[in-house]
């Protein structure tokens, strides 16, 4: 699987550098969103398997779903934090200031604090059994946050953040050559989530080590 992504991840760095067109009002700056949009993919769908593990280990608690959901929430952060670099840098070039509470901004930040708290209350938290109970229903709780906070309440608001892949009228707008590198990318970057879940959750079942994301 390595293999794959690997050539997956040049490929489409190939195709986000030399055949990309420049966007209108974008220019090249474009090429930010190619990482940007991915990795906020990927911690969405980090959040819901967390909480979908969550949920498995309430209803029958076994180690392995709280090792994937801790692992997953964990991860998600990472391209949380990802994204909002990512976001950072776009806002510098485009508008001139790293942060300006744009209200995509705002919401993302909210999500970094909840995530945050999340692996701090594990971390405070030295019964295993109790500390694995507490956070599936917190994983199930936080998620419940994240359509509002990511596509919903950004939405109300104006915001200078570029218009979604899918406009208001829920159509794509977007050259055919940026949307099939963009699938691309998701589609990399969802593999790489998985390598990456998966590791880690086989690591922190093995017994050498903790889970990365659970102390």
């Amino acid at each position: 699987m390595l293999a794959v992504l690997v050539v997956l991840t040049l490929a489409v760095m190939g195709a986000v550098f030399f055949a990309v067109p420049p966007a209108e009002g974008l220019g090249y700056y474009v090429r930010i969103a190619f990482f940007h949009i991915p990795v906020a993919w990927a911690a969405v769908l980090a959040f819901l398997v967390s909480a979908f593990f969550g949920a498995k280990y309430l209803k029958e608690p076994k180690d392995l779903y709280d090792r994937y959901s801790a692992n997953s929430a964990g991860l998600g952060l990472v391209f949380v934090i990802l994204a909002t670099l990512s976001g950072a840098v776009f806002s510098k070039l485009t508008w001139g200031a790293y942060w300006n509470w744009d209200p995509r901004q705002t919401t993302i930040f909210v999500l970094l604090l909840i995530y945050g708290a999340y692996l701090n209350l594990r971390a405070a938290m030295p019964d295993k059994q109790r500390r694995a109970r507490v956070s599936a229903v917190y994983a199930l709780l936080s998620f419940l946050t994240v359509p509002f906070l990511v596509f919903i309440i950004p939405r109300l608001y104006f915001s200078l953040h570029p218009s979604p892949v899918i406009n208001g009228s829920g159509h794509i707008d977007m050259d055919p050559v940026m949307l099939w590198t963009l699938i691309a990318a998701l589609a990399d970057m969802t593999g790489i989530y998985c390598y990456l879940l998966r590791r880690l959750v086989k690591k922190a079942g093995s017994g050498q080590e903790s889970e990365a994301f659970h102390e």
